[in-house]
């Protein structure tokens, strides 16, 4: 190996948020931290820097296989890698549904040949998402995609006995059923949050009930059964105040919330852009309020991106035929930073909880430590807190352009996203991918 190849030391970051240290990067490893002497090695200026874990989005929407007019394994993991993600789960609605080991590995396989992040396929818990039967759940957990999350995310597993035996199926594997909570019964026709602005507007309202009421039957049923649950896109002052009162009664579950839900209320929706169309719908500031509270009393455990590219005509388009969904994994950092750490909610260490941290427990990736630590694998994350930046979804790597956050300064930076070692980020720039096999092996050398 060339000098400097593969060795990085990372000089005056604050691991954490705390004091300054230098991060010494050899082989796929953190080897050294402190001060430390790294001759031959690649410096990495990183004074004023954050040094995080490397984020890990349980929620994301790759589209490939089928939509790659909405975005591919590519374009999405390298939007990933600017947004400071090393693993991202892909959500199993493309076209075929990943409801199969075939489906799942074509999607773990393109993702190690990027090599801009992990990509860890989230297999669908029945067959074509249909709510009918169980998917091939086992063969999917045995697959080299080793898959370990399963989501209809899109639609509701709304049958009470099929999401039993789901729950009771992947517990034979420690898995976790990642449940779209929406009553459809409640939610046919849909537009926005019901209340005064749906009202006003005179668009068909989204009760909070409707995502209440499946949290509060499946919360049960995950006590009954001894497995594990994972809410996706917390939405509502409700699910937050339900999904406490489980974990106080010991119930395996978690949460995560998106970006968008921290920030943004259905008022948004009075212009009647389409771009704030999303499923759950934003809701109330005092949802927004009790999200915030949620996530920084560890209640919420995760911030899930759900980002959810379209194409532009899908979005472009009258409010009742555009699609739902938002993208998040460039902004999501910025956002967190902004309604979380600068109200005094949560410190950097607190960010790497919810970003990095409990995200990869629950997604079950062994090589993710999280603590910065020497001997852990190297996926590092550096940001700056003092940059701030006008969000424009033309300079965007993912193909989707409907940001929710179009045109709003927005504060925080990705600067460097270290993957195993190998730089996919450098200076807020995508740097040269490699596929995963050859980072894997030189991290376990």
């Amino acid at each position: 190996m060339p000098p400097g190849q593969g060795r990085y030391v990372i000089r005056g970051a604050r691991p954490l948020g705390g004091d300054c240290a230098d991060l010494l990067i050899e082989n796929g490893l953190i080897t050294a931290t402190g001060t430390v002497d790294a001759d031959g090695a690649i410096t990495v200026d990183a004074d004023g820097l954050v040094a995080l874990p490397g984020f890990v989005d349980l929620h994301t929407h790759l589209r490939e296989p089928g939509r790659e007019d909405a975005e591919t394994v590519f374009t999405g993991s390298r939007a990933a890698a600017l947004g400071g993600y090393t693993a991202v789960h892909a959500m199993a609605n493309s076209d075929p549904v990943a409801d199969t080991a075939g489906v799942v590995e074509q999607v773990f396989t393109l993702g190690r040949d990027a090599g801009w992040t992990e990509v860890r396929p989230v297999g669908a818990v029945t067959v074509g998402l249909g709510g009918t039967r169980l998917a091939e759940l086992g063969a999917m957990a045995d697959s080299r995609a080793r898959v370990r999350v399963f989501s209809d995310d899109g639609m509701c597993v709304h049958d009470p006995v099929l999401m039993r035996r789901a729950l009771e199926y992947v517990k034979a594997f420690d898995g976790v059923i990642a449940q779209h909570a929406q009553e459809p019964r409640l939610t046919e026709g849909a537009q926005m949050n019901e209340g005064r602005v749906s009202a006003t507007l005179g668009l068909t309202g989204w009760p909070a009930v409707a995502e209440e009421a499946i949290i509060a039957r499946d919360v049960l049923l995950t006590e009954h059964v001894g497995s594990r649950l994972h809410v996706c896109h917390v939405s509502t002052a409700g699910s937050v105040e339900l999904i406490r009162w489980a974990k106080q009664r010991g119930v395996r579950v978690t949460a995560e919330v998106t970006p968008h839900h921290l920030l943004l209320t259905d008022e948004e929706v009075t212009g009647y852009d389409p771009v704030y169309k999303v499923n759950p719908p934003l809701r109330t500031a005092d949802d927004v309020r009790a999200l915030r509270e949620g996530v920084a009393d560890g209640t919420i455990d995760a911030i899930g991106t759900d980002h959810a590219p379209h194409p532009a005509q899908a979005k472009e388009c009258e409010w009742s035929q555009a699609a739902m969904g938002m993208t998040g994994l460039e902004t999501a950092f910025s956002v967190v930073q902004q309604t979380l750490v600068e109200t005094g909610m949560l410190d950097w260490a607190g960010v790497a909880r919810i970003m990095s941290q409990t995200p990869a427990r629950i997604g079950k990736l062994p090589w993710q430590g999280g603590g910065l630590a020497a001997g852990e694998r190297a996926d590092v994350t550096l940001v700056d807190p003092a940059a701030r930046r006008v969000v424009d979804p033309a300079t965007m790597a993912t193909k989707g352009r409907n940001s929710p956050f179009a045109g709003r300064e927005l504060p925080g930076r990705v600067i460097a996203t270290f993957l195993a070692g190998h730089p996919t980020v450098l200076d807020g720039k995508s740097a040269d991918p490699r596929p995963l096999p050859s980072i894997a092996a030189e991290a376990t050398r």
